[in-house]
């Protein structure tokens, strides 16, 4: 009889702690709009209105659903304005919506006009602090990389496209060559990604030509405001200049940037370092430094070490790599971090490809910022779920596919908005679990790679042809 009691005692003991469990993952991976409605709760956006005059008719729409809108329609396949509206009507965002509840509530229209006019008046102050918002609360337990106490941030720069309009087109002057200029407005964007979670801080952008045009050296200046105190920076050898070395030290960032082999020689004397070196120096910036960043003063100073490497490529070539690093590792572990710098442009592809951000549909530049920061927050909450998902299956986040996580979350959030009860909840989640971990990336067979060269896509149509004005002389045989 005793052996019987203890035998329900551990399993009802053992049922709380599963029970304990399931809800704890639950906190941890939610659907996007679960962890939206978490990290930016209706007040916080009420606060960053005050002051101004945007959404002050009363309406539906109110500003924390346009927003959700906004990224829904970077998370959804069609991401159309009309995609997001019935989304509204159907989905759990309509639990927001003013007067929802009420008896006399009007049906909600199935036009994306007023929808459309929500989207202009937001004011891009809002959707850059909520951008933030999203980044720093799915930052709050950042995780290292081994032997480092800090996250690392990877820097890395893209051009945007963007649809041709007189506004977009002054504000983001097209390319030129020696043919004349481009279509397409081009925007200059640099991005911040957790060598670890890829989680990415809200964007800095500016134009790539013109004479207001920025460098990414420039917008990095900016963006390491947006980053967690005292992280730390690593870049390539564009980044790889006294001037981010400068920046770096002032913000109290230990960085770890490439540089180029004639940088190199000068740092170290004149002599190109050799493999195997591991020199502390202090790094002076030059005439052009100065010049170039004239709030630099001429007494500045940073003081790291410098690296060579001899390592071998893809191809098993033999390749000299130089470093100038204030961290504090042992040489072979800064090579090894530096391995992760290849991270960026997988997340990179994801952002353009995934979330759809390789071309921006749009008409005037502040609905490019719009979009380009809020689409970066789409990112955000699929990366959140996937590292969720990697620590409840003890897996490596990057191991999934990124496209097949946001079909997964995609495909779970009407679900988790109908689902009545935490034991429904509960199943959903095992579930999208279960889900996950049959997402993970093909592994990669060694086979010969081929060369780089452009495939030219068929021409299904012919070539139009211009036709030539007649001549006055053949008008004038024409009319005789």
């Amino acid at each position: 009889m005793d052996q019987q009691k203890r035998s329900g005692h551990d399993e009802e003991t053992h049922a709380d702690t599963a029970d304990a469990e399931s809800s704890i993952l639950h906190g941890k991976l939610t659907g996007a709009f679960e962890r939206y409605r978490q990290a930016v709760p209706e007040h916080r956006v009420a606060e960053m209105l005050q002051g101004q005059a945007a959404f002050s008719r009363a309406g539906a729409l109110i500003p924390g659903v346009v927003i959700w809108l906004m990224i829904f329609q970077r998370l959804d396949a069609n991401g159309s304005l009309s995609a997001a509206v019935r989304h509204l009507l159907t989905g759990p965002a309509r639990t927001l919506v003013r007067g929802a509840e009420g008896a006399s509530a009007l049906p909600l229209s199935a036009n994306t006009s007023a929808y459309s006019q929500a989207r202009c008046k937001l004011p891009l102050a809002v959707a850059e602090q909520v951008g933030q918002l999203l980044f720093e609360s799915l930052q709050e337990q950042p995780k290292m990389l081994p032997g480092l106490d800090r996250p690392v941030f990877l820097l890395d720069g893209s051009t945007i496209l963007l649809a041709h309009s007189p506004a977009l087109a002054k504000e983001y002057p097209p390319q030129r060559n020696q043919h004349g200029a481009s279509h397409w407005p081009t925007m200059r964007v640099l991005v911040a990604h957790d060598v670890v979670s890829a989680l990415a801080a809200p964007p800095c952008s500016g134009p790539v030509n013109g004479l207001g045009a920025v460098s990414e050296q420039g917008l990095a200046k900016d963006i390491m405001g947006r980053l967690p105190a005292e992280c730390g920076i690593m870049g390539d050898r564009n980044f790889g200049v006294f001037s981010m070395a400068w920046y770096t030290t002032e913000g109290h960032h230990p960085c770890l940037f490439r540089l180029t082999e004639v940088r190199a020689t000068k740092l170290n004397g004149g002599i190109a370092p050799s493999a195997k070196t591991d020199k502390e120096i202090r790094w002076s910036p030059s005439r052009e430094d100065l010049r170039s960043n004239p709030e630099i003063p001429a007494t500045a100073s940073v003081a790291g070490r410098l690296l060579a490497f001899r390592v071998c490529d893809a191809d098993g070539k033999l390749q000299k790599l130089y470093f100038f690093t204030t961290f504090t590792l042992p040489p072979e572990e800064t090579l090894r971090v530096y391995g992760y710098r290849w991270n960026i442009e997988t997340d990179l592809r994801s952002l353009k490809r995934e979330v759809r951000l390789h071309m921006l549909d749009v008409r005037s530049p502040e609905m490019a910022a719009k979009e380009l920061v809020l689409g970066v927050a789409a990112y955000n909450l699929t990366r959140a779920a996937m590292n969720a998902a990697g620590s409840a299956l003890g897996l490596d986040p990057r191991q999934f596919s990124f496209s097949r996580a946001q079909d997964t979350l995609n495909a779970y959030l009407p679900l988790f908005a109908n689902a009545i009860s935490d034991r429904q909840r509960q199943q959903l989640m095992q579930e999208m679990l279960r889900v996950f971990s049959q997402s993970k990336l093909p592994r990669p067979r060694k086979r010969p790679s081929y060369p780089r060269e452009i495939w030219p896509r068929p021409c299904s149509f012919p070539k139009r042809k211009v036709a030539n004005k007649p001549s006055s002389a053949n008008q004038k045989k024409e009319v005789a």
